[in-house]
């Protein structure tokens, strides 16, 4: 059983992420790099925020319980903004780079737009987070034990393996957002991107009312998709050609720099 609940939580969490990356992102080594950088940039601004936070800790009443919940808090508050913050960094030293790729580059067009960098850059933001996420749970559903023996909820692993789905593809939907924010210098399209990571973020708080987390993260994720999908050039129209396989050109990897 224990085994069971480990493969179906694993590929709840990262199967449609593994399937993005396989199908769109592995047959071309300039994404694959992009992604790896995405990644390490995540993991950067994990390690400063965890830093903070682990002085803050130290310094504080350990006895004090409302204090402790609050650094908890500032802890999670404190992540976002940096990984917001590394986001933006990251844009703008994609920027940079594209350029370079450009001046290199025998054609006039870039090697990879920008569009495509910030889908690739925010699934390798998402897959870190995961990562980090869900692995010791992962771990812990490989027993010994047994959840919810003692009157708590059965359905963490599997709340925990969707929300970490969701989080995932958030990040993915908030890259192509927080990119197409920055090229068109929409200010308040950024301070949602960073709301709604700080909201869906803090649902986390209300667990173990899975529910009460879920379901609006869950809320939010097919809202910022739906207006990803706008901000990468997508319509109604060529979502039916795509659909209906009669627009190659619609799919990612046949996608053309703009």
């Amino acid at each position: 059983m224990t085994t069971s609940v480990f493969f179906g939580c694993t590929f709840i969490a990262f199967g449609p992420a593994v399937s993005l990356f396989l199908f769109t992102i592995a047959r071309d080594p300039l994404r694959v790099i992009f992604l790896i950088a995405g990644a390490f940039f995540w993991l950067v601004s994990l390690l400063l925020s965890s830093l903070v936070w682990f002085i803050a800790v130290q310094i504080s009443d350990k006895d004090n319980a409302s204090q402790q919940k609050g650094l908890l808090i500032f802890g999670v508050v404190l992540s976002v903004l940096l990984q917001e913050a590394f986001r933006f960094g990251y844009y703008k030293l994609l920027k940079k780079a594209n350029e370079g790729l450009l001046a290199l580059s025998q054609e006039d067009t870039m090697p990879i737009s920008m569009r495509q960098l910030a889908y690739v850059s925010g699934l390798g933001f998402g897959f870190m987070s995961g990562a980090f996420s869900v692995v010791n749970i992962l771990a812990d559903s490989l027993g010994p034990g047994t959840i919810g023996i003692h009157g708590d909820s059965q359905h963490y692993f599997i709340s925990s393996a969707f929300m970490t789905l969701a989080v995932i593809l958030l990040h993915m939907f908030w890259g192509v957002v927080f990119f197409e924010a920055c090229e068109k210098q929409r200010w308040l399209s950024l301070a949602v991107v960073v709301v709604s990571h700080l909201l869906v973020s803090c649902l986390t708080f209300v667990n173990p009312q899975y529910e009460g987390s879920l379901i609006p993260a869950y809320m939010i994720m097919f809202l910022m998709g739906g207006w990803a999908f706008t901000c990468a050039g997508g319509s109604l129209r060529n979502l039916k050609l795509c659909l209906t396989c009669k627009d190659k050109d619609f799919l990612l990897a046949n996608h053309r720099p703009r």
